[in-house]
């Protein structure tokens, strides 16, 4: 658990963007039970934490993808991540669409996008990583050179983390599920042992036995 890790894992617990209820699982869009709800947005009305966040992007970005030349936000989460960090970084920014739009000039990537450019997308939040690896593949089937990805926070699951290795594509995130978990605990959120129930939802979310366990 490095210090930026630390840092945003605590600051995304103090203005509780992540929500923790083993006892009283969340229901995600997918129908996986989950002990943990995460809402990223929360953070951009907090603004100690929301510059927390920013600078912590805008530093990954400079210490592993020096050559980046623009910023993608994920729609439409990622939008206000990468154009605040973008700011701090007098770099371009633009933003993905989940798909192309049926009127004006039908664009799916909206701001200028040169062939070659390289690129560093920025999201939210990783679970499976469908839709950031969408992103991906439409910026480079638009020419782009995608560097990686800087995420706030991830799960760390199986089926994103193999989603992401197929995909070749890197993804670094701020903080992650087990340092949340661990600091959680810390911070008297949860219980000791809670831990492993988080654990063994996050190691195979579609089995739920850890709800009774």
């Amino acid at each position: 658990m490095n210090d930026i890790e630390r840092l945003i894992a605590k600051d995304l617990l103090s203005i509780k963007a992540v929500f923790f209820r083993p006892e009283e699982p969340f229901i995600w869009a997918s129908g996986i039970k989950s002990p943990v709800y995460c809402d990223n947005r929360l953070t951009l009305t907090a603004p100690k934490v929301r510059t927390d966040v920013e600078t912590s992007i805008a530093k990954v970005i400079e210490e592993n993808y020096p050559e980046a030349e623009v910023l993608m936000g994920t729609s439409t989460a990622g939008i206000a991540h990468a154009a605040i960090t973008a700011h701090i970084m007098n770099l371009p920014m633009g933003y993905v669409r989940s798909g192309a739009k049926d009127h004006g000039r039908q664009n799916q990537i909206e701001g200028k996008l040169e062939k070659g450019q390289k690129v560093v997308v920025v999201e939210d939040l990783i679970s499976t990583g469908g839709s950031v690896i969408e992103v991906v593949n439409t910026l480079r089937d638009a020419g782009a050179e995608v560097l990686g990805i800087v995420s706030i926070f991830t799960y760390g699951m199986k089926k994103g983390l193999e989603r992401l290795k197929e995909a070749n594509v890197k993804n670094i995130s701020l903080t992650n599920f087990d340092c949340i978990a661990q600091v959680a605990a810390e911070e008297k959120y949860i219980k000791e042992e809670d831990i492993a129930k988080l654990i063994a939802f996050r190691n195979n979310p579609q089995d739920e036995s850890w709800i009774k366990g």
